[in-house]
């Protein structure tokens, strides 16, 4: 008789193989290939068992438990899409030092002192460093709980005395359970966030677990702890910038593109309702290689700078190409375009492009603000004052409409700016900006140089 081969898992991303192998063919981890019993699948009968709740029609099914309670934190609730949802699993991930268990903790004051008691677990410092940091910025109230565990059977305790209606963990990764694999392992992380979603959801009680990134920026332990949550944010920044922007990569209770920005400071993170200004910087006169464009991150419109230095090449050898905050690619894309359709001689230069105040670009929106700052660069001419560009540059140098250009202009025209280079039919212009619709690069090129 012949017997089934033993079956085997990885445990990162599930991928199933009849043998054993060092590393995963499919999310290329290594190590995480583990048998898991036999590889024929047995089929049996199931009988039909008692229900949690009887089916009914879905226009009767009750929301009160469904809606979501602000935080009192805007811009967190903007992210979460109106505030944290009772029985709601958050993950928010983040490099250190980033900030995230300093908004989490001020968070669960908040949460504390409008809508009953909270509690923070940390797994990674005493309580006595987390009180310090509580003083600091203000978050110490009778309703704020705070324990120092690393095994899971005491976290489950404290939640049965306290009963919170918030817990935040920090982090998912420094809690162990006793029996499902090593210490911070991914059989562990996923048998840790598995009994905490499954303590959130019979109780109604919101929980945030924090949890380790990798040095990609990916979120570490297994691919399925993202799939057991119903939020997962990430919290990113530069360690020179006291910008914090946090977005939600999955939300399951509403949009999953916003932003939220923060600024850190000593008394904690802080909310930046207006961040415009952040990203564009503020001179007595127009430079030369600098142009002003509108973002969308979300539903929310940001004003960014884009800067170009174009120089003669320093060396015989091949020109030097930097990029920062911006698409590498995109800008390779369009310096080609710039030179070959633009007539803008970037062969023997180095080139060198950023982004004001450490903001992200990497949507084609600001493709005709970066072809103009090289341009203007290389012209040693300085742009218009009051003017952005706004448009996606095309192989054949045609420039094309983006999405949501009429909030585009609006935030433009509401910080003050006067005149808008945009692609034809970009839709009537709001109150006091005047449009220039170009065509093409060559156009855009000889109406300003």
């Amino acid at each position: 008789m012949k017997t089934a081969r033993p079956a085997h898992r990885c445990t990162e991303c599930g991928y199933a193989s009849a043998k054993w192998v060092g590393r995963c063919p499919e999310c290329q981890a290594w190590g995480t290939i583990q048998e898991i019993g036999t590889a024929g699948p047995s089929l049996r009968a199931v009988a039909a068992g008692p229900v949690t709740a009887p089916a009914r029609p879905i226009a009767e099914v009750e929301l009160a438990g469904a809606r979501a309670v602000p935080t009192g934190i805007g811009e967190f609730d903007r992210v979460l899409g109106g505030g944290l949802v009772p029985g709601a699993v958050l993950l928010v991930a983040g490099e250190p030092g980033v900030g995230k268990s300093t908004l989490l903790l001020e968070v669960a004051h908040r949460v504390a002192a409008s809508n009953g008691p909270a509690l923070v677990v940390s797994g990674e410092e005493s309580a006595g460093q987390v009180r310090l940091r509580a003083e600091r910025i203000g978050a110490l109230h009778e309703r704020l709980y705070l324990a120092a565990e690393t095994e899971l059977s005491a976290v489950l305790s404290h939640v049965e005395q306290v009963d919170p209606t918030l817990l935040v963990l920090d982090s998912v990764q420094t809690v162990r359970s006793p029996g499902d694999g090593t210490d911070g392992g991914a059989t562990q992380v996923r048998a840790v966030a598995s009994a905490l979603t499954a303590v959130a959801k019979s109780r109604g009680m919101t929980t945030i677990l924090v949890g380790h990134v990798t040095k990609d920026g990916a979120i570490a332990g297994p691919r399925t702890l993202e799939h057991l949550v119903d939020v997962v944010i990430s919290f990113d920044g530069e360690r020179h910038s006291t910008l914090r922007l946090v977005r939600a990569t999955k939300n399951r209770f509403g949009p999953a593109d916003e932003i939220g920005c923060f600024e850190i400071g000593d008394t904690g993170v802080v909310g930046v309702p207006d961040p415009s200004a952040l990203f564009v910087s503020r001179r007595a006169a127009p430079v030369p290689g600098s142009c002003v464009t509108v973002t969308m991150e979300g539903s929310r419109p940001l004003l960014a700078e884009v800067q170009a230095l174009v120089a003669g090449s320093s060396g015989g050898g091949s020109p030097r190409r930097a990029v920062s905050g911006l698409d590498a690619q995109r800008v390779a894309m369009v310096n080609a375009v710039v030179e070959r359709r633009g007539g803008v001689k970037l062969a023997d230069a180095d080139v060198f492009a950023a982004s004001v105040g450490g903001v992200r670009i990497g949507e084609p929106a600001a493709d005709l603000a970066l072809a103009l700052a090289i341009a203007s660069a290389s012209n040693d001419r300085a742009l218009p004052a009051g003017m952005i560009a706004l448009g996606e540059v095309g192989l054949s140098g045609e420039i094309r409409r983006v999405g949501g250009t009429g909030r585009r202009l609006a935030e433009a025209a509401r910080q003050g700016y006067q005149v808008a280079f945009v692609p034809p039919d970009a839709g009537p212009p709001p109150p006091g900006i005047r449009l220039v619709e170009v065509p093409d690069l060559g156009s855009a090129f000889s109406r300003l140089f």
